[in-house]
């Protein structure tokens, strides 16, 4: 079964007419797309956009073979013209299968927001899923058989991707391509940095794709660090990075520290911003989470953790340090980054990049300031992917 995106944007299009932002002053060339619709097999039209048959002539194909027009979401503005020949577009009700003379098969699919997803089953048992834009399924059955594609908003949805793969119906070899797409990323490589991330990418507009080749599906990093000064972003960018995956553990290590109004402020801006499918634990006991199975963890953060393991070996004090307490913290940091790299998990974790800067007044200060360096290059060694984090935008460092 092939698919050919005819629009893979927005449905607006990028970029947006009159829109002044930096993303839509940078969507030109391939990073520019009209609203998205996709021809299958030639002969069923998945959302009919102004201009289609133009867009379908430049892919190389043509609407004469269309049989079936099918509408995922609302339309605003002028009512669609239809191009000669076409057969009048309509929306299959939730639920309800529609069989094609063609032997494709056409399951509407309920959302929890205006529009309609459809499950398409080609002539030879491939499968794929295309879901309107800002929509994610109502309801899934558990667990259910693995989608060769999917074609879903990535960028605006990342949740509807974490319930198909909660599922089952996003699996390893699930070629999951983003469409809808707008101006909330920057096009290019940011785009394409930030989908890869969720297992996702995106193809330019008039881009033919064949459902069940899975040759071009993101490796996702099992082990990324995250890296940052204060207020950076670095711990948004952490979480942006797992929100498309179900069941995360929030791993914070930062404690309570009752009676401080200002940090239990920033503790609840944190918690507001997760999702609610995430679950939250307050530990600075890393390696048996690592040595465990299980959900992602999300580790926010290694310098809270440092400081953690700096207490419990008397690092502030100089007799203390010299005394053992050099060597106690280096047991701490080898133990825990033997077990990042023996870990079956996926990771994200997050530091702050410090010592760039003024030196430190006070030993302590200094001394915090050289192992959290030692801590953050040891546990980046361990990791597939490393970033920092500056202004808001990642830095790519590894992977």
């Amino acid at each position: 079964m092939d698919v050919t995106l005819l629009g893979t944007g927005a449905p607006a299009g990028l970029p947006r007419p009159d829109c002044p932002c930096a993303a839509c002053a940078a969507a030109q060339g391939e990073n520019a797309r009209a609203a998205t619709a996709l021809l299958v097999d030639g002969a069923l039209l998945l959302d009919l956009t102004p201009g289609a048959a133009f867009a379908a002539a430049r892919a190389g194909h043509s609407l004469t073979g269309v049989r079936q027009v099918l509408l995922s979401h609302p339309h605003d503005g002028p009512a669609l013209e239809v191009p000669a020949g076409l057969p009048q577009p309509g929306r299959v009700p939730d639920g309800r299968e529609l069989a094609l003379l063609t032997g494709h098969r056409v399951r509407a699919v309920a959302m929890d927001a205006p529009g309609t997803g459809y499950a398409v089953t080609g002539p030879d048992g491939q499968r794929l899923l295309y879901l309107p834009p800002g929509g994610a399924p109502a309801g899934l059955e558990e667990p259910a058989e693995p989608y060769d594609m999917v074609l879903t908003d990535v960028v605006g949805r990342p949740d509807a991707l974490a319930r198909l793969r909660g599922a089952g119906a996003v699996g390893a070899t699930t070629d999951v391509v983003a469409v809808h797409l707008g101006h909330d990323v920057p096009p290019g490589r940011e785009l394409a940095r930030r989908l890869a991330a969720a297992g996702a990418r995106a193809v330019p507009d008039g881009t033919t794709l064949v459902v069940g080749a899975y040759e071009d599906v993101p490796d996702v990093p099992r082990r990324t660090l995250v890296l940052g000064g204060a207020r950076s972003g670095k711990s948004v960018e952490a979480e942006r990075r797992l929100e498309s995956f179900p069941e995360v553990l929030y791993v914070a290590t930062g404690g309570t520290r009752g009676g401080d109004t200002e940090w239990a402020d920033r503790v609840r801006t944190h918690r507001e911003r997760r999702p609610g499918s995430w679950r939250t634990v307050e530990t600075c006991d890393l390696v048996p989470l690592l040595k465990d199975d299980g959900a992602p963890l999300l580790i926010d953060c290694l310098s809270l953790w440092l400081t953690d393991a700096m207490d419990a070996v008397g690092a502030w004090d100089d007799a203390e340090w010299a005394d053992g307490g050099e060597r106690a913290l280096r047991d701490r940091v080898r133990g825990l980054t033997e077990a990042v790299r023996a870990t079956r998990r996926t990771v994200v974790a997050v530091s702050n990049e410090v010592g760039s800067g003024i030196v430190p007044a006070t030993a302590s200060g200094r001394r915090y300031r050289d192992e959290l360096g030692r801590l953050n290059a040891a546990f980046a060694h361990e990791c597939e992917q490393v970033l920092l984090v500056v202004a808001g935008q990642a830095l790519v460092l590894r992977g």
